[in-house]
């Protein structure tokens, strides 16, 4: 059926083509991965050129000490989702303990004690090697000229850079040298650049120089970076004791056996069955299952309920989510988690029971047989002593923020790609923001923080613990139909990327939209979960709605207990989107507008 809700105008139109395709958060990349794809190359090359250009030009939202997570198909087996882990695990110092011993009630979300083992670099070349056919020096050519050469810096980044410069100059110098020379922010539209960066990637591609064959050339990069100069200067680096957004002083505990240690993985994609759709998500180390979960719950309610634009329909879908937002608090970690009945179709109806006409105000976790639900402390944003600048995911302070918290928050970066022979892949790579910790002046980036999502309270799955995967926010999207992937789709957005991508696919495959037209129409999520984020507040009942929602739908939300936020008209979603039409080869790719950043190209 189609919604009632009549698709907005778009800004742009859906491409269309049967070449390639290509859709990131930056035109840079998006450009690279099509120019990639042009001279032969299939998705995955694209894919990863595209990614090591976005840790240029997007330096506040992700950065090479960052993680990443991926889901792809290949044309050979269209059918069968795969999911490239490239989100490291804690240190081997990284204790409950210790943290207590630092003075530490929680993880602190700026600062180089937050940094989980990065993954991202790893796992692109891991994917590039088994599944690319470039050699790694013309992958990473783009990246290392926009380094070296200079790119027009966005907007957003001088506005970062601005947000957090007395952080820089008072206690990140090394930060300041890079981002700030002479003390002054660039200007968005001057020509930046990151020299160390730019050798950083050279000296990747000169330790496979020697190798007889592409894929030991490949895996030699992997050993510099793992073993090499590259974890050299992160171990070094994190030696220094420095301020975090805490307001005090560490060093941080990342070794070289960690870095040493680490390898880029692929498992099985989770999925679930939905409308003749089959969606695929990471495991329960990442919050993807929650938007199964949340599909689950609406499957058994009418179409006119799954609509977004209407007051039910976003009504039931916030509350649906909070539902499965509460559980991914409860059960989800890098342990045992009792997917299976989470995902149940039982298990659904007995939460399906639980919406009602009013919004809850309340954290609800299910009842799953035999665990124990873990219930986070739930504290509100007024409950947190002072604020530090330089925190959260990627969120800096700020005189003027959309959220009621005070701060603005940022996101991260997203990518997608599709070629001719229907090899397709959706990546979100994250982390090491140009803020999360201390510029590494021989590398030209910084590392990430992913541990501040892990807790140091006790009988949590995502508890800290050396050697274990922090629960990461970052949630690509795969959709099969016929038991072909025919959509790969995401957002940047920590909490919110799955908030932003449900009411993309209830538009696509229920209510008839297409892909521009799905990114494009008004959106929403809810803030009444304990953030993913420090200081982890959460926000009882409150949702945060675009604008053009309107007016009746909104005060109809009010009425029924959401205590909403009007973000504005284009603000919330950074969603990109290729597809496929398995039967006639058509290409499609779409991209967000909001921003003015991100951007669609194929033919």
């Amino acid at each position: 059926m189609t919604f009632t809700t009549p698709a907005p105008f778009t800004t742009r139109p859906t491409l269309q083509g049967t070449f390639g395709m290509s859709a990131s958060t930056h035109w840079l990349a998006t450009a690279t991965a099509q120019a990639v794809l042009e001279r032969g190359g299939n998705a995955f090359d694209a894919a990863t050129a595209g990614a090591f250009v976005l840790h240029v030009v997007e330096p506040h939202l992700n950065g090479p000490g960052g993680d990443l997570t991926a889901i792809f198909a290949t044309a050979a087996q269209p059918g069968d989702p795969v999911v490239l882990v490239g989100q490291g695990p804690a240190p081997r110092q990284a204790t409950v303990e210790h943290f207590r011993r630092e003075g530490l009630d929680s993880v602190p979300g700026a600062g180089a004690l937050a940094a989980a083992v990065p993954g991202a670099v790893d796992a692109w070349l891991l994917l590039l090697r088994d599944h690319g056919t470039w050699e790694l020096g013309d992958v990473l050519a783009f990246a290392i000229g926009y380094a070296r050469d200079g790119h027009p810096m966005v907007e957003r980044v001088g506005a970062t850079i601005a947000a957090v410069a007395e952080l820089f100059q008072e206690h990140w110098p090394t930060s300041a040298r890079q981002w700030m020379p002479d003390g002054i922010v660039p200007a968005a539209g001057e020509l930046v650049t990151n020299a160390a960066h730019a050798r950083t990637l050279d000296r990747l591609v000169a330790a496979g120089a020697e190798a007889a064959t592409r894929r030991d050339r490949i895996d030699a990069a992997r050993r510099e970076w793992r073993q090499g100069f590259v974890a050299q200067a992160m171990v070094k680096s994190v030696q220094s004791r420095h301020r975090h957004s805490s307001g005090t002083e560490h060093a941080g505990v990342l070794g070289l056996a960690d870095m040493a240690e680490f390898s880029a993985t692929y498992e099985p994609a989770v999925t679930l069955d939905f409308r003749g759709h089959r969606i695929a998500k990471t495991g329960a180390w990442g919050q993807g299952p929650a938007m199964l979960q949340a599909l689950a719950i609406l499957d058994g309610f009418p179409d006119d309920l799954l609509d977004p634009g209407t007051e039910a329909g976003a009504h039931t879908i916030l509350e649906a989510f909070k539902l499965a937002l509460a559980d991914r608090e409860a059960y989800y970690g890098d342990a045992e988690v009792p997917l299976e009945y989470l995902l149940s179709a039982e298990y659904a109806a007995l939460r399906r029971e639980q919406i009602t006409e009013t919004a809850s105000q309340d954290f609800r976790p299910g009842v799953v047989p035999g665990h124990e639900p873990f219930v986070p402390p739930l504290r509100t944003a007024d409950a947190i002593p002072g604020k530090h600048k330089g925190v959260g995911e990627p969120t800096v302070e700020a005189e003027q923020a959309v959220d009621a918290d005070g701060v603005t928050r940022g996101d991260t970066c997203h990518i997608d790609v599709v070629d001719r022979w229907g090899n397709m892949i959706s990546a979100t790579p994250s982390g090491g923001w140009l803020q999360s910790s201390p510029t590494i002046p021989e590398l030209g980036f910084c590392l990430g923080t992913r541990l501040q999502m892990t807790w140091l309270e006790p009988g949590s799955p995502s508890t800290l613990a050396p050697g274990k995967r922090p629960r990461t926010t970052l949630t690509p999207t795969l959709v099969m139909r016929e038991g072909v992937a025919v959509t790969a789709l995401g957002s940047p957005g920590g909490d919110q990327q799955d908030q932003w991508q449900l009411p993309w696919l209830l538009r696509t495959i229920v209510g008839g939209y297409t892909a521009q037209q799905a990114i494009d129409a008004p959106t929403f999520h809810t803030t009444s979960v304990p953030g993913s984020f420090w200081p982890r507040t959460w926000e009882p009942g409150a949702a945060v709605v675009e604008d053009r929602l309107g007016a009746e739908v909104i005060d109809g939300l009010r009425q029924r207990g959401h205590r909403i936020t009007k973000a504005g008209d284009w603000v919330l979603g950074r969603l990109s989107a290729v597809e496929r039409d398995p039967s006639t080869g058509v290409l499609r790719a779409a991209a967000n507008p909001r921003g003015a950043q991100g951007y669609a190209a194929g033919r």
